[in-house]
């Protein structure tokens, strides 16, 4: 316990007779708060090496990002310089959720959660079946089921206020391959029942370049391309998230076809350009 290939315990022997106790010195250590050994620091390596193995593979493009983020948290290169920073949000309330969620879905587990949306002033608890956990715009949200309904449905980690194992049978009745789940929205919001359609986007020249090497979405093509404008398309269910979407750009993009997503997008503006009337 007290070598470095342990954990590096600052130890205090007492003796008593024959016997020895031995306790903390300092009370509030905790090995969680230890930097990892060299042993450990090895054993990553190791891992980091294998996983590097799958880089430029389809559907391993997280490993990526995943091995510098790993050698930069844990010092594994041995730099005082910070070389890569991430889009994380430190503050973002929920993350102490991912691993019992995550462990639940592992050992397929029912959990009585307890919930309290946006929308509402009272907190509710139910049953729910986790199915998938994903991140969105620095969010994490879990996919299932909740008992009280037949369908799929989605809650905000954020906005979860405790969750425990429930006595109830796992129910995967409404599970999906969560791949194919997510290829026709932008974000988390599958409105039921309705299909993707054509949207056809035009962009300021200025903002082509960020549109062409970040599409919006895997369905994105270029229509027309001239000295002020960059004409796109994207096939998608329309979503909150896509309309927040759009009106994160301002300016920079204008809504051409279908007519009732340009008029839905110029009502929205309508009501924010009242708000500084």
């Amino acid at each position: 316990m007290e070598s470095s290939q342990g954990f590096s315990i600052p130890l205090e022997k007492i003796k008593d007779g024959r016997r020895a106790f031995y306790q903390y010195k300092d009370s509030s250590f905790s090995i969680n708060n230890q930097p990892l050994n060299e042993a450990e620091a090895e054993q990553l390596k190791s891992a980091m090496l294998v996983l590097g193995r799958f880089k430029g593979l389809p559907q391993f493009e997280w490993v990526n990002e995943l091995l510098p983020k790993l050698d930069q948290t844990f010092n594994l290169s041995k730099t005082d310089q910070e070389i890569i920073s991430f889009d994380t949000n430190i503050y973002v309330m929920g993350v102490e959720y991912i691993a019992p969620l995550f462990s639940a879905i592992q050992n397929k587990q029912a959990l009585n959660v307890t919930y309290q949306s946006f929308n509402s002033t009272e907190q509710q608890t139910f049953v729910f079946h986790p199915y998938h956990i994903k991140q969105y715009n620095n969010r994490w949200f879990v996919f299932g089921k909740n008992n009280a309904y037949n369908n799929l449905t989605n809650l905000a980690l954020d906005r979860i206020k405790a969750i425990e194992h429930a006595s109830y049978k796992y129910d995967k009745s409404v599970m999906v391959d969560f791949e194919v789940y997510f290829e026709d929205i932008i974000g988390v919001t599958k409105p039921a029942d309705v299909l993707p359609i054509k949207i056809i986007l035009k962009a300021a020249s200025q903002l082509a370049p960020y549109i062409k090497t970040k599409p919006i979405h895997g369905s994105q093509k270029k229509i027309e391309e001239t000295n002020t404008s960059f004409t796109f398309s994207i096939e998608v269910i329309p979503n909150y998230e896509l309309h927040k979407m759009i009106l994160s750009f301002g300016d920079g993009i204008q809504v051409i076809e279908p007519p009732t997503l340009r008029e839905a997008i110029k009502e929205e503006l309508a009501v924010t350009l009242k708000n500084y009337d």
